[in-house]
């Protein structure tokens, strides 16, 4: 689910030209998510002064949150599932076969 979706977790993109590449979340605001090494376009940067060259910049764009999942170790998308543990942490974890795979903790700060 996407609002389980923070900094530094690995996503993989679900639509569009980058679809199937996996990557790194940089940042994230409302509902785009800025991804390390995707999305990349080109920006055209005037000179700053008389004997300095114009400059072609390439630079990572937002992708629409909706548009990557996060994923696991392998690069496959996963669906987060929510419980309380024993020391009533809400954690997130997902299902892997049969077996349970602790994700993080919800609550915790990066």
């Amino acid at each position: 689910m996407s609002k389980w979706i923070r900094k530094n977790d690995k996503v993989v993109v679900l639509a569009g030209n980058e679809r199937g590449r996996t990557a790194t979340v940089l940042s994230r605001r409302g509902d785009k998510v800025l991804l390390q090494g995707l999305n990349i376009r080109k920006r055209h940067a005037r000179r700053k002064s008389k004997n300095a060259p114009s400059e072609i910049l390439e630079k990572e764009m937002p992708l629409a949150i909706s548009n990557v999942a996060l994923c696991n170790e392998e690069g496959s998308p996963i669906k987060l599932k929510v419980r309380w543990n024993s020391k009533g942490e809400k954690e997130l974890y997902y299902l892997e076969g049969s077996k349970e795979i602790v994700h993080r903790l919800a609550k915790e700060k990066i």
